[in-house]
């Protein structure tokens, strides 16, 4: 049997610092997940903060970027809704101010026409006969991706389905 290969810690801050800015530069990354990457390479506190700082001076960490390509991507390709998104920020552990900013970016437009997808690609797939259960279900699946209540309701009041 195979051991699992140890992980390779990195004690040059410098080599870490490189490092980190690769990892930084190939997608948006939260400064919890930055933070995490870096204890799990092995530094110290004190050298992740110095490192943390760099990153963000060199404009490769912006936490509000992050929070706005994070909402962005997850509601155009997961199509999830706001409140599954906030949750998402929250444990990337974004600030409030920032998570509040980073929604109301959004295209409200592109935000409804998603949320009509969602619930017309869902109603596709259900055998329910009673119009009453279907709309539960709908609503259901549409609460369960993120949506708010009034606008699933406004959707499902105005689709013929």
């Amino acid at each position: 049997m195979d051991e699992p290969k140890a992980k390779k810690k990195i004690t040059d801050e410098k080599v870490a610092l490189a490092k980190a800015e690769h990892y930084c530069a190939y997608q948006e990354r939260s400064q919890q997940e930055v933070r995490d990457k870096l204890y799990e390479w092995g530094l110290w506190t004190d050298a992740i903060e110095r490192i943390i700082s760099e990153l963000i001076a060199g404009n490769f960490l912006n936490e509000e970027r992050f929070a706005e390509a994070y909402a962005r991507g997850k509601m155009n390709i997961k199509h999830w809704g706001k409140v599954k998104i906030k949750q998402g920020l929250k444990i990337k552990r974004v600030s409030d101010p920032l998570i509040r900013k980073a929604l109301l970016k959004l295209d409200a437009d592109d935000y409804y026409r998603i949320l009509q997808q969602v619930i017309e690609k869902k109603n596709r797939s259900l055998t329910e006969k009673d119009t009453f259960k279907r709309n539960y279900k709908l609503k259901q699946y549409a609460l369960s991706r993120g949506f708010e209540n009034d606008l699933i309701s406004d959707v499902l009041k105005n689709s013929e389905l």
